[in-house]
């Protein structure tokens, strides 16, 4: 194995996951951060990050952190870490396409004794069968004699700055004992949090998609019993707050459930079951679950409509928020879209207003056109989609006031009280 002495990392992808991990490595050893689209790399090297996760100030302090697009700059490199996207499809099956990608770029540049790390969550088995074979194939190398492998499931939490890279607990794992060794002493350089090494890269593969799969699980479950509640005529967040006085009572909450970690990742482990022969019961009912709270959404704001006497079609509705979660820009996945999509079923004009977002992408992405200005008595009913600090500071009164004088304010994240809001979740 090599000395830490001798270590050259490069990071493939330098997304979400990707940039921090090589912001921090860049402060303690030589590091390449690799993107393919020169863009990134050009606003980077400027010293922005369109994703808000890095400071200019975090960026400056990686003094021996070089950017590049160029597959020819990672050749002196001898630790590989891949921290690319893995989408599902249209028929939400796994794409493996990043990942065989970057593999294929490493295997051009991959030396005797190299070790190839991967952090992008895929099922248990996708690193050894699906992305080592790529790297011998290319490289003409032997797996575990010439080059090495291992896995350490990212851990990062877009928009979040309590917890970082440096202090999340990382779990780490290799293709030997030594390997496994050798690859937690490099992550120790920067985890201040101390790492869990797994037995096996495919328990660290099964450990990460778990995570996931078991919020998405219990998310589904209080989706439904807010539905079972509102047919009830019971508001949902008193009954948490109640529920929640009890010690061991997970604080759960209701709501659309989109990004790449929870909406997308229990996929992967679904799509491995089943290849093995088992049909996972459980992850797949709370996945139709979750994937359909927007159409639930919609059809409960249709029904407050009609109770105010309101004209539901070439009515006037304004979301607030598109990306998938709160404080954060990134809109991959985001449910808040299934939301519009419905409306747009009911021949309902819908405004989307979103300050954290980039408005060239969303029309990219989803073929939207957010507005970039809030005008009062303008619609007949106000969806609080995303509880970003702006919506929050506006209050009950302000938003409000951005509807007519008869309109239905729907509050999916109990932003407000029940008394300031006619609908919630």
């Amino acid at each position: 194995m090599l000395q830490l002495s001798e270590l050259k990392i490069a990071i493939i992808g330098l997304g979400y996951v990707g940039l921090p991990l090589a912001v921090e490595f860049g402060k303690k050893v030589p590091v390449v951060g690799f993107d393919i689209h020169q863009k990134r790399i050009d606003e980077l090297k400027s010293g922005k990050d369109h994703t808000l996760e890095v400071s200019p100030e975090e960026l400056a302090q990686a003094t021996r952190l070089h950017y590049s697009a160029n597959l020819e700059d990672l050749k002196d490199c001898n630790f590989y870490i891949v921290t690319v996207p893995t989408p599902i499809d249209q028929f939400k099956q796994p794409d493996l396409t990043p990942l065989i990608k970057a593999s294929q770029s490493i295997g051009q540049v991959l030396s005797q004794g190299d070790v190839v790390v991967y952090e992008s969550t895929v099922y248990p088995g996708a690193t050894e069968e699906a992305c080592i074979p790529v790297l011998e194939q290319v490289s003409g190398l032997t797996f575990n004699t010439d080059f090495f492998a291992g896995y350490s499931p990212e851990r990062i939490n877009p928009g979040d700055k309590q917890h970082r890279v440096t202090n999340i607990l990382k779990i780490t794992s290799g293709s030997t004992p030594e390997v496994a060794d050798y690859v937690d002493q490099v992550y120790n350089l920067i985890i201040q949090a101390g790492t869990h090494k797994a037995p096996s890269i495919k328990v660290a593969e099964a450990a990460k998609v778990i995570e996931n799969t078991q919020r998405d699980v219990n998310i589904a479950l209080i989706n439904e019993l807010a539905v079972i509640f509102n047919k009830m005529g019971i508001d949902t967040e008193a009954v948490l707050q109640a529920a929640g006085t009890k010690w061991n009572f997970l604080p759960f909450r209701p709501g659309l459930v989109g990004g790449h970690c929870i909406g997308v990742d229990p996929y992967y482990l679904t799509h491995k079951a089943q290849s093995i022969g088992y049909h996972p019961e459980i992850i797949l009912a709370g996945r139709r679950l979750n994937d359909g709270m927007g159409a639930y959404v919609v059809t409960q704001l249709v029904k407050g409509m009609i109770k105010k006497k309101i004209q539901v079609e070439g009515a006037k509705v304004l979301v607030l928020g598109l990306s998938f979660k709160e404080n954060c820009p990134d809109i991959r996945n985001t449910k808040v879209i299934d939301i519009v999509h419905e409306l747009q079923e009911y021949h309902i004009q819908a405004d989307v207003y979103d300050p954290w977002i980039d408005a060239a992408e969303a029309e990219h992405e989803y073929r939207i056109h957010p507005i970039t200005e809030l005008k009062n008595g303008e619609y007949d009913a106000v969806i609080l989609a995303v509880a970003h600090e702006q919506f929050k500071a506006m209050g009950a009164a302000q938003i409000r006031a951005l509807g007519k004088a008869n309109h239905v304010l729907y509050d999916l994240k109990y932003v407000f009280s029940q008394a300031e809001s006619d609908l919630r979740l």
